[in-house]
């Protein structure tokens, strides 16, 4: 009987040190934009929770897909800790929300490590009425979305620097929604010219569905260490950034564990991605929002 006291008090003192262990768990929360879907977002994304809940002693880390119109609902409410988005949605959170990058993914494309990228202008090569910029006026165009950075913002600034207003200048402007429509519709001759983001070209022609040989870039632009076909300045790649009530100790923290990951640990390759650095300067896609009117610095 004396025995049976014991461990019933034994397992009561083991039960009162299990409380405050389990009270101070933390479950930190990371929206990542779901631009293919919540499925593919969490099939990209996990596997960086699962390596931030292995680095991160007494935090769990969840990952959030959000929908393009759920993400600065969900940062302006403080439903996410961190998010990943575009450059430009990054922005555009900053400024109305006060968040702050704390790290830039470094991409892997194609094989090759990019914390830049860029746009590309294209039209189809049998298409002799288009050799330059200044051709695509009265031109049919199609871009992915009116919030895509890549796919969208910085083409059409390079429009606006030519003197081209898409939205009086083309005969009609088109959102595919996807990198890959706008191509194939631009292939297809559904429209005579579109913007994509830089690498699209090459990954589609390494999967066979185009050749490089019947698609012609316009404007084009070349850049020292890039190696994929532009015709727009460069940008910084995504940022993960904090919300502006997620302490800076957790941040830091988030940083380091990050930076510690390698190409072939198995959060880079489910993501794509090389690994991180420290934050990259996110003052020309400000400087581009403002010439835009876009994001952030939007009339409406």
């Amino acid at each position: 009987m004396k025995a049976l006291r014991n461990v019933m008090a034994i397992a009561i003192v083991l039960s009162l040190v299990a409380i405050p262990a389990l009270a101070s768990a933390k479950t930190v929360k990371i929206g990542v934009l779901a631009k293919n879907g919540p499925v593919q977002a969490l099939k990209m994304w996990k596997a960086t929770g699962d390596y931030l809940n292995s680095k991160m002693a007494g935090t769990t880390v969840e990952i959030v897909p959000l929908g393009f119109d759920a993400v600065n609902p969900s940062i302006e409410k403080g439903a996410v800790d961190f998010f990943l988005v575009n450059s430009s949605m990054f922005v555009t959170a900053k400024v109305k929300y006060g968040a702050s990058a704390i790290a830039t993914m470094i991409n892997s494309r194609q094989g090759l490590p990019l914390k830049a990228f860029g746009g590309v202008i294209i039209t189809s090569s049998d298409n002799d009425a288009i050799k330059s910029l200044a051709d695509l006026k009265g031109k049919t165009f199609m871009a992915v979305k009116k919030s895509s950075f890549g796919g969208w913002q910085m083409a059409y600034k390079e429009l606006l620097d030519a003197g081209i207003d898409p939205f009086k200048d083309f005969t009609k402007l088109e959102f595919g929604g996807k990198h890959d429509n706008v191509v194939l519709a631009v292939q297809n001759g559904a429209v005579e010219s579109g913007t994509v983001r830089t690498d699209t070209l090459e990954r589609m022609a390494a999967s066979g569905t185009i050749d490089m040989e019947d698609i012609t870039v316009v404007g084009s632009q070349k850049h020292a260490g890039f190696p994929f076909v532009c015709s727009t300045a460069l940008y910084p790649e995504w940022p993960l950034a904090k919300t502006k009530n997620t302490s800076d100790d957790t941040a830091r923290k988030v940083v380091e564990a990050l930076k510690q990951l390698k190409p072939e640990d198995a959060a880079a390759k489910s993501a794509k991605i090389v690994g991180w650095v420290d934050a990259l300067d996110y003052q020309p896609v400000e400087d581009l929002q403002k010439k835009l009117k876009v994001g952030a610095y939007s009339l409406k």
